[in-house]
């Protein structure tokens, strides 16, 4: 079985994730979480990543991705945000367009849309590609969405991805702005996840934790990012 990495030596020790793992990102603002959840969906050598962005225009995101060392020809973004003052922006082969954080059902159809492509091997040029092909889910974030949803839509939203993530084999990662919404919110949201990693500023900086799946649990620990890749210290 395809197992995907993560570059937390916790999960990765034990071989990585299975495919159908969703990991849960619960950070609050200024904390890194942005980075965290895209480090974990980065694709790594023959995978792919499709990332819905709900506060971060692609153009922007893509700069950022490019940034800390993603290559981008194998992401596909579905833009949230760039319609809403672009109206009549057109998709490209690696970037989809919906109309705002709450249209759900043009995320879902893009979603499909990209995840065909990819499969198809139309994405890219690349001759060898893996088959089935690891592709990783990214929405950054769902803080966005639950101001426009209410948490019971965003709950059957992300039953109906994560079962679709585990038909095909790929994994899911979800920021979640862990200030923005009550305990009972959080609760909804971590019924479908695998793995909960949490981020906060301690004393020393910014610390993370774990909890999950396969005995996975980590307490507050500091970390740090260093020419892209991040560093959990012992």
């Amino acid at each position: 079985m395809y197992k995907y990495l993560t570059g937390i030596d916790l999960i990765d020790q034990k071989g990585g994730v299975n495919p159908g793992t969703n990991i849960l990102v619960l950070s609050p603002s200024f904390c890194g979480g942005e980075l965290v959840a895209s480090y974990l969906a980065k694709p790594r050598n023959k995978e792919y990543m499709i990332v819905i962005a709900t506060e971060t225009q692609s153009e922007d995101l893509i700069d950022f991705f490019s940034e800390n060392g993603f290559d981008t020809d194998y992401i596909g973004i579905i833009d949230a945000i760039t319609r809403t003052s672009f109206t009549t922006i057109e998709d490209t082969q690696k970037i989809k367009y919906v109309g705002s954080p709450s249209d759900l059902t043009g995320m879902d159809i893009k979603f499909s849309q990209l995840t065909e492509e990819i499969m198809k091997g139309d994405f890219t040029s690349d001759p060898d590609q893996l088959f089935p092909t690891p592709i990783r889910y990214c929405i950054l974030s769902l803080t966005s969405m639950l101001m426009f949803r209410k948490i019971d839509t965003i709950y059957q939203f992300l039953h109906v991805v994560t079962s679709k993530l585990k038909k095909i084999g790929s994994i899911g990662v979800f920021l979640l702005n862990s200030e923005s919404f009550d305990q009972k919110s959080m609760a909804i949201v971590k019924q479908l996840m695998n793995i909960v990693i949490e981020l906060r500023e301690g004393e020393n900086g910014k610390e993370i934790r774990l909890q999950g799946a396969m005995g996975l649990s980590m307490n507050w620990t500091p970390f740090s990012f260093e020419y892209g890749i991040m560093i959990i210290k012992k």
